[in-house]
């Protein structure tokens, strides 16, 4: 199982999965090829995706980044598994002054930016998408750059493309969750959020740079029928699980809270929240949040990487297992409260497939020419949960829905 031991994210299930589909063989001499620019592909969820999309008949693959070991490194396995796949390397910089040219160099029909944090960052990957004339898709988590990304949608349209921002777990699996069950609301009033994952699941540098950015920061969200302001990583709440210990989540400042209320009109609550599982850690974070609050610490990100390391230092605790719950309440079509509630439960460490898998669809749908027109917003009904749900298939991860009375 050489692909298990090199690649820890490919188990040897899912090593057999890729070979098994190019028994079929390539493209059809008709068919072209739709070459996608995974910026960021040796990352934590640019590898899944790769690993993904490399068995697609109608893809090319270029691996992008700043680390060509990293890249070679993961092509390399990405061959092994699956030996028909059409896979590249390049070179990449989103920060360089020459990105535009080197974009337009690798004539991509997709580009997937992974390369978070972006909180930070501005629009130059997107537009130097476009002018390639290539269609572009990011896994930003950043509230302000994925509600702001309507500001391309002219250029995006002018040039026929998408640019599509926040294809992650929020806004991306969040709008989808609530998408497929707005038919049994008249009116939805409120959706809460939260997402656990399991401490030994494998964690990165942006993801934790991102988290502590909010940490003890102000942010406003729709609260209880009014816009309040609120703070990161506070308000504290204890969520219960069918068959697994309850834990602990706070507050996130996340694009679901921009997002959403734009798009449900209705939503007079919006709020969402994320855990740690091991308490030592969950609660640190939360006093570290006072301490960020009251201004005695001007933030956590500067220290991203001791925390991380230190986080990874008690990875062997606790569990492997991940959860997100989406709870809608509002009114049913006699007037009558109604309250459901959507949980994905993702096991052996497979938790972090769930953010990498939106733009997965995104990408097979363009290739496939299901996406016409183009122009630029948030990640909000361009699939279905049932199709995402798809996508996960052969990945020890499953979904339910709950209505209590």
């Amino acid at each position: 199982m050489p692909a298990t031991r090199r690649f820890g994210i490919l188990s040897y299930h899912h090593a057999v999965r890729l070979r098994s589909s190019h028994q079929t063989g390539g493209p059809s001499p008709e068919q072209s090829r739709m070459r996608i620019l995974l910026i960021g592909a040796y990352g934590q969820f640019g590898q899944r995706i790769a690993s993904e999309l490399a068995r697609d008949p109608l893809l090319e693959i270029t691996l992008a980044g700043r680390n060509a070991d990293a890249a070679t490194t993961l092509g390399a396995t990405l061959r092994d598994v699956c030996p028909q796949a059409r896979i590249s390397i390049a070179i990449l910089d989103v920060e360089s002054p020459t990105l535009a040219s080197e974009l337009a160099q690798l004539t991509p029909g997709v580009v997937i930016h992974t390369a978070g944090p972006f909180q930070q960052r501005d629009y130059r990957v997107a537009e130097a998408a476009l002018a390639c004339g290539a269609h572009y898709i990011d896994l930003a988590d950043a509230r302000e750059f994925v509600a702001g990304i309507d500001r391309l949608d002219a250029s995006a349209r002018a040039h026929g493309r998408w640019a599509i921002s926040g294809a992650s777990t929020v806004p991306g699996l969040s709008a989808a969750v609530i998408a497929a069950h707005i038919h049994e609301f008249a009116e939805l009033h409120s959706v809460e959020s939260a997402i656990s994952p399991g401490n030994r699941t494998a964690r990165g540098l942006a993801t934790t740079k991102a988290i502590l950015g909010y940490v003890g920061q102000p942010f406003p969200a729709l609260v209880d029928g009014r816009w309040q302001v609120v703070h990161g990583w506070q308000s504290l709440r204890r969520i219960h699980l069918p068959r697994m210990a309850g834990r602990w989540v706070a507050r996130c400042d996340v694009p679901d809270l921009s997002v959403l209320p734009a798009r449900y009109p209705h939503l007079r609550h919006c709020d969402f929240r994320a855990g740690l599982e091991l308490r030592r850690m969950h609660f640190g974070l939360w006093l570290a949040s006072w301490l960020v609050r009251v201004g005695v610490m001007p933030g956590l990100a500067r220290w991203a990487r001791p925390l991380l390391r230190i986080s990874e230092a008690w990875q062997s605790t606790g569990s492997d297992t991940g959860v997100m719950t989406v709870e809608m309440r509002g009114l049913d079509r006699h007037g009558r409260p109604k309250r459901v509630t959507w949980q994905i439960v993702a096991s052996d460490g497979s938790g972090p497939q769930i953010p990498a898998t939106a733009a997965v669809v995104l990408a097979r749908k363009l290739a496939h020419g299901e996406l016409p027109d183009g122009g630029a917003r948030p990640c909000v009904d361009f699939f279905t949960l049932a199709e995402f749900m798809q996508a996960l298939a052969g990945f020890p991860i499953a979904a339910s829905t709950a209505r209590p009375r």
